[in-house]
């Protein structure tokens, strides 16, 4: 019961939002290649279907090596910095500035950079946009560490090493998923992005721009729709992880 009305509002609302943009489209207050309707981009989805399931897994293999890639050298260098105060200072700085590079600017050098085949351009775009919400997060938590467990593990000697790993680690395991969380969904829109700017004609956003420059405004919304989705699989799994790794969590 708890589960059905903490789902049941969001897609009423989902529901009736659909139906509203139906009716606003079928009474030509919207032109139809403008936006539209629902019944049109879902009439093309299955028409589709296969495309954008092939789409969708270009995309997608693009956003979880990104992601994998990003959130690892993220982990690697909040674990450098929580250790060594000068990184600390000048880390923090240079994560925003990453953060700040716009995908149209960034995407364009690096397919610049290999062959126009690679799909390494748009994975390291991915895992630059990654690097900065799991940074972040993860530096804060092994920044939190409680003073008894450290006077704990002093008393034990216990090496660096050996208090990042039982301490600190698992200390910032909230804070290190709330980043994943943030980042997985962007993972998945710079890897659309990335693919509107050259190289390899296979993802989610070459379709996209395929469709609109051919006019076809609902399967270009089709594959939009199939770009949600991914989106939605990658949150979703890292909520899945989120719970397996700290099933306490769930039952709190």
């Amino acid at each position: 019961m708890k589960y059905l009305r903490g789902i049941l509002p969001p897609v009423l609302v989902g529901v009736l939002g659909l139906a509203g943009w139906e009716l606003i489209v079928k009474a030509g207050r919207i032109a139809p290649f403008i936006l539209p309707a629902p019944s049109a981009i879902w009439a093309e989805l299955v028409e589709q279907r296969g495309n954008v399931w092939d789409a969708a897994l270009a995309s997608g293999s693009n956003a979880l090596v990104g992601l994998v890639g990003g959130a690892v050298v993220a982990v690697l260098a909040a674990m450098a910095t929580s250790r060594v105060r000068l990184l600390s200072e000048v880390s923090v700085p240079f994560a925003a500035v990453l953060n700040a590079l716009p995908i149209i600017a960034l995407a364009p050098i690096l397919n610049n950079m290999f062959e126009s085949t690679s799909s390494v351009p748009r994975r390291l775009v991915a895992g630059i946009i990654v690097f900065f919400p799991v940074f972040i997060n993860t530096l804060r938590g092994l920044r939190e560490v409680d003073p008894t467990h450290r006077e704990l593990m002093d008393s034990y000697a216990a090496g660096g090493w050996t208090f990042a790993r039982l301490v600190r680690l698992p200390g910032a395991l909230p804070h290190l998923f709330t980043g994943l969380r943030q980042a997985s969904s962007l993972a998945v829109i710079a890897a659309v992005v990335a693919e509107y700017f050259g190289g390899l004609q296979d993802g989610l956003g070459a379709r996209i721009t395929s469709a609109a420059a051919f006019t076809a405004y609902p399967r270009a919304w089709a594959f939009v729709a199939g770009a949600c989705v991914l989106g939605l699989v990658f949150y979703l799994t890292t909520l899945l992880l989120e719970r397996l790794a700290m099933p306490w969590k769930s039952r709190s």
